[in-house]
């Protein structure tokens, strides 16, 4: 028997990039493989990869992704994070169509909520990229095959 062969294996060090975990979970992907379904209903997070059996049960999103939805949509919605744009848009729909304030104020509200269901399953899905990139809450150093 030779030295290598006593020696137990050395856990996997090898860094985990996080750009391509975090867009693989932005698409609700496995951060991993980019190939399985990282949410198996709206927000319910699988507890492994369907393609390469990493284990996901270890993420704890919590309200991470809500709050920052909230903050992007408030942001995006008072005009803050795109140069005033929505107040532009508010603006230009009520000097062209005159709209009545109650039609005007209900249709932007629908696009606050449907912004922010659009925005809360990827912003989820980010979080647990980042928590796997980074090996954070029990995601282990073996990476999958």
């Amino acid at each position: 028997m030779t030295a290598e062969t006593i020696t137990p294996p050395q856990p996997m060090t090898a860094e985990r990039p996080i750009g391509p975990a975090l867009s693989r979970g932005w698409r609700r992907r496995c951060p991993a493989c980019g190939k399985g379904k990282l949410l198996t209903g709206y927000l319910k997070v699988a507890d492994h990869c369907p393609a390469c059996g990493a284990e996901m049960f270890h993420q704890r999103a919590d309200d991470g992704p809500a709050y920052l939805t909230i903050l992007l949509v408030g942001h995006i919605m008072a005009g803050v994070l795109v140069g005033h744009i929505m107040a532009v848009a508010l603006h230009i729909v009520w000097s062209a169509f005159r709209p009545a304030p109650i039609v005007m104020a209900l249709t932007f509200s629908i696009g606050v909520v449907l912004l922010a269901l659009y925005l809360l399953p990827r912003i989820k899905g980010a979080f647990i990229g980042l928590q796997w990139s980074r090996k954070m809450h029990g995601f282990s150093d073996k990476l999958p095959d």
